[in-house]
This record gives structure tokens, sequence and C-alpha cells, in this order.
């Protein structure tokens, strides 16, 4: 009887073993699920957590209004953060617009990219939080701090579109005309987010027992992969085109100089333009008080000159409302080192740091002078004077007597100016006359115009192939972004005005420049990997979850036959005198076994 007694004892203890065993093996990647739901839910005990079986949702209903809450979230922060990634070309006007509305010189714009990175960053290692645990089949709760958290991230995207879409609604021409440059790359993108999340909709898709549930899991998913595999037969992009048929480089016109580089609208910015081997030279032009046309782009000089501190009681007036003796004894430089206005500004040597602060306002007459010695085309906005201005009404006089006095090459000089262009193109007509805006083309040859100076957001490859044809050139502003000017390259411009002359005067061509063979060649390739691989995770899974082993000699078992032997296990472990106490069934709680051989 003992013999037998000590027998059936050994082989209890064996059994406990074996299943001990497999429940560790199981368990070999615990420490990394542990890490998943410690971050999502705050739960980094294993017996605080539930692994949801077979036929079973991802969570609960209140958790599933989370998760689709959290992808909401994810996918508002993915547009704001790719519009204002975008909007970098444009950083210095959202300055600009900040600055008059605020009264102070701050770089909002930097500020704002770095909040909006962050809080991407925070909803986006939460998604893929959610997205790891669905994948190893777990039950998803997110922590009440991270739901508070991510509402605000909500609240905080839907009103920073609101508010943009309201004050730069202009800005989405740029998303706009990004897509024709970077779609084919979003395409990618978008085919290995879905292919990765392939993984979690068919281990779910494979477990659910209703066919209703399948249907509710698959439909959305195959819905939207057919619009990725299908969706570049809409794309176009003027970046795509047969090698031999991309137009020349388009001339880079500095933007009041070169802006990065030196104090805007000064002598030494327009110099640097001249040193980079600009094409040509873009200004604003503002008549004084007396008469004397000067360069200044701001109504108020408190930006750009130190006129808080010599003349405070002025600060807040209209430039043209002072007399030239008191403009040039300000200066135009110091603010430049005091208050960077750009961004990514390099650090300039101390020999450019001395030259800055030593800056003045610029005349007219010098700008054009200066122009005319380099052979470099000049083009100016040329602001008219408030009405008690005694020059209201002959400042383009004003501004002629100063090209007439600077004797620059008429043909240098692009006039922008529609005021009295009938007049100044009887006594000049040698000036390159030039159109703020599209207008049909018989207009335009009628009124002498050769050249559009267009905002970017106006690009179309068409019109300006269009206009080409009538040979009228186009010029598009203001155009810093290495991906821009790409864009207006292919697109067949002319000139652009950029405040980067140094960047973009080194590129070769157009960035995400392919032939049309090319682009199907990627396009194929990465339909095909992603169906590919998707299929084979499918099949994965149901192979899994069927019970089958890839390997024959292998003895695992499944997630439910496993739970099932160790029950069965366990309650054959326990005799009928009540030898043992009962045995809890979490892993958490699993025996142990000492090393005498004795239950613990």
């Amino acid at each position: 009887m003992g013999s037998s007694y000590t027998t059936l004892r050994r082989l209890r203890l064996g059994k406990l073993k074996i299943v001990r065993r497999r429940l560790l093996q199981h368990y070999e990647h615990q420490p990394f699920i542990s890490l998943l739901a410690g971050l999502y839910s705050c739960r980094w005990k294993r017996y605080q957590r539930q692994k949801t079986e077979p036929g079973e949702c991802c969570c609960r209903w209140r958790e599933s209004v989370f998760f689709i809450l959290l992808v909401v979230a994810f996918c508002l922060s993915l547009v704001f953060l790719y519009f204002w990634g975008e909007a970098k070309n444009d950083y210095n006007d959202f300055d600009w617009y900040s600055y008059k509305g605020l009264g102070y010189w701050f770089l909002w714009s930097l500020l704002i990219l770095v909040v909006v990175a962050v809080l991407f960053s925070y909803v986006a290692l939460l998604l893929i939080l959610a997205v790891c645990l669905l994948s190893e089949g777990q039950q998803l709760y997110l922590h009440w701090c991270h739901k508070g958290v991510m509402l605000c991230v909500m609240i905080f995207f839907i009103a920073a579109l609101g508010v943009l879409s309201k004050l730069w609604g202009e800005e989405w021409a740029a998303v706009r005309l990004s897509f024709q440059v970077t779609a084919p790359y979003l395409h990618i993108g978008a085919l290995a987010a879905m292919t990765l999340l392939s993984w979690p909709v068919a281990l779910y898709f494979v477990r659910m027992n209703r066919k209703l549930s399948q249907v509710l899991i698959l439909g959305p998913y195959i819905a939207v992969l057919l619009v990725l595999y299908f969706l570049p037969l809409g794309m176009y992009s003027p970046c795509i085109r047969e090698k031999g048929t991309l137009g020349a480089k388009p001339l880079l016109i500095g933007h009041r100089g070169s802006p990065t580089l030196a104090p805007e609208n000064t002598k030494m910015s327009f110099e640097k333009t001249i040193e980079l081997e600009a094409d040509g030279l873009e200004t604003d032009v503002t008549i004084s008080y007396d008469g004397v046309p000067f360069l200044m782009h701001d109504t108020t000089l408190k930006r750009t000159t130190n006129v808080n501190e010599i003349f405070p009681q002025f600060s807040n007036m209209n430039a043209a409302l002072l007399p030239w003796d008191m403009l040039e004894n300000l200066n135009a430089g110091k603010w430049f080192i005091q208050k960077p206005p750009f961004s990514n500004m390099g650090s300039l040597s101390s020999a450019d740091q001395q030259t800055a602060t030593n800056q003045s306002i610029y005349k007219l007459v010098d700008f054009l002078r200066l122009a005319d010695r380099t052979n470099k085309t000049v083009i100016f906005d040329l602001y008219r004077p408030p009405p008690d201005h005694p020059h209201q009404y002959t400042w383009i006089n004003q501004t002629l007597d100063a090209i007439n006095e600077a004797a620059i090459d008429p043909k240098l000089v692009l006039w922008l100016s529609n005021d009295l262009r009938d007049e100044v193109y009887s006594l000049y007509p040698g000036f390159q006359q030039t159109q703020g805006y599209k207008d049909s083309i018989q207009h335009l040859v009628h009124n002498h115009i050769v050249k559009l100076n267009l905002p970017y957001s106006a690009m179309n490859q068409q019109d300006i192939r269009t206009y080409a044809a009538a040979n009228i050139t186009t010029n598009l502003y203001v155009v810093s972004e290495p991906w821009l000017f790409s864009l207006a390259w292919c697109s067949g411009a002319h000139s652009v005005t950029t405040n980067s002359v140094h960047s973009l005067k080194r590129m070769k061509e157009p960035m995400f420049l392919m032939t049309p063979a090319e682009y199907n060649l990627m396009w194929i390739l990465t339909d095909g990997a992603s169906a590919f691989l998707i299929l084979l995770i499918f099949v994965l899974h149901w192979w899994r979850e069927r019970g089958f082993s890839c390997c024959p000699e292998s003895n695992e078992v499944s997630d439910s036959g496993l739970y099932n032997t160790f029950k069965t296990e366990m309650d054959m472990s326990v005799s009928e005198d009540g030898y043992g106490k009962s045995v809890p069934t979490t892993p958490s709680a699993r025996p142990e076994i000492m090393g005498s051989g004795e239950i613990a």
C-alpha cells in the first residue's frame, strides 16, 4: 500500500513538473507583455491582466470606445503634424502674423512644432502599445490618466485645426501640393502600417466564432486595404516623368536678400545674395514723408530697427510718416542678432555679426545701383503711402525718379505695380511688365505682360505651360523648402522667390524625381509584397488556432489545450482525502515545487 501510494505521489509530482515546464515555456515572453500592459494600463502583475479566449472580443465596450477614441486622436495628431510639417516653408509668415497680433517677436512656429511632435509621439506610443497587446491576445484596459490626457489631446488638435483653418486656411494649399511629391512614399508607409496591423486583425478574425463578428473585423480592414492598393491609379505628380523631359532649373530671386544669413532688406542681405550667385533680388519699397523711397517690409519700424531706443514715441507710427533724416539714423541690423527671425539659421561668424549690427535702412537708389553693377534683375512690392502722406498721389513718380537716378538697365526691372501701368510702359518700354495674378492670355498680351508673379499656392503645371507657350514666364513666391522647389521645377516654373538661395543653389535635380516605369514597378512590388505577407499572416494564425504544429516533432500545445491540460493535471494531483489544498488556476498562483520533492 505504501509503495503504491509513493508511486502515485511521484506520478502526480511528475505530471505537475511537466505542466509547470509547459507553463514556463508558454509564458517565456511574459516580461514583454508585462511591460506593454504596465505602460498602457499600469497593470504590471500577471494576475491583474486577462487574456482573451477564443470567440471573445478584445475588450469591454467601454474600453472599445476609448480604443476608437485613441485611433481618432492618433489620426488628428497625424494630420496636424503633417500639416505643420509641410507649412515649414511659411513659418516666417506665421511668426510675422503672430507678431502683428501680439506686438513682440517670438518663434511660435517652432514652439508649436515641438508641442505637436511630443503630443503625437505620446498618442502614437499608446496606439502601438494597444496594437501589441492585441497581437498578444490581451484584454485592453487603458489607464484613467491616459484616458484624460488623450481626450485633452483630441480637444487640442480639433481646436488647433479649426483655428488655423480659419486664420491660415490658405496653408492647406501647401498640403495639397505636397501630396504631388510625397504621395508615392506615403502610400508605401500606409501599406507597411496595414501589413503590420494584419497580425492582430488575423488573430481575432480566426478566433471569432460568429460570422458577423468576423465580417465586422475583416470588412473595414479589407476595404481600406483595397483603396490603398488601387490609390496610385488616381495619383498625379509632375515629378513622375520620362527622362529628358525635365525643364531648366528655375532661376533664384532672393526674397529681401538672404534673410536667413543677414538682416532683411539691408545692404548686407543683398550682398550675401549676390555672393551666392542668385539671379535676382526682391524687396519692398516705402516712400518717406519727404519723398525718399527706402526698403521696408513692415508698416512700422519696431521689428527690424531700434526705433524703440532712438524714437520710442514713433515706434507704432507708420514708417512712411517719418522723414529720411530720422530714418537713416536707425540701426536695421541689431535685431537680427538679438531676435533671430528663422529657426533654421546657422551660426554667424564674428565678422558677419559685426557687419550685421552696423546695418542701416537701405535707400532704393542704392539698392538699384548695386543690382545694376552686378547685373541682377530686381522686383519690388511698391507700398502706397497712407492718406495723410504728401506723396500719396505721386508715389509712382518718386519711385521712377529713383530708378532714373540709379541709371539701372531698364531690362533688369520687373515692374509689378498695376497703378499707372500704361503710363509707366510708355515712359519705360524696357521694363519687364509683371502682373501678380492670373488672367487670360489675351488680356496679358494686350497689357504687355511678360511675367506672372504668383504665390506658390497658385502653382499649376498646365497653366504654367499655357502661359509659357505665349512667351509669358512664371515666378512663384515664396519657395524655400527643397520639396516645394522640386515641385516648382517639375511644373516648369521659370523662377522662384526664395529665402534659401544658399540651399536651393546646391540642388542638382528635383527631389522625388522618377520615371513612370520606376513608379509602376515600385507600386506593383509594394502591393504584391503587402498582399503576400498579409495572406501569410492569416494562414499562420489559422494554422496555429486550429492546433496544428509547424514542426511534427514538437510537443507544444495550443493556448486552450494548455489551459485544459493544466486544469486536468491539477485536478488529478489532488487526492480524495484532501491531500492537498485547492489549487489556484491563475498562472501567477501556480504551485511551487520544493527542492525535497514536496508541494509548497
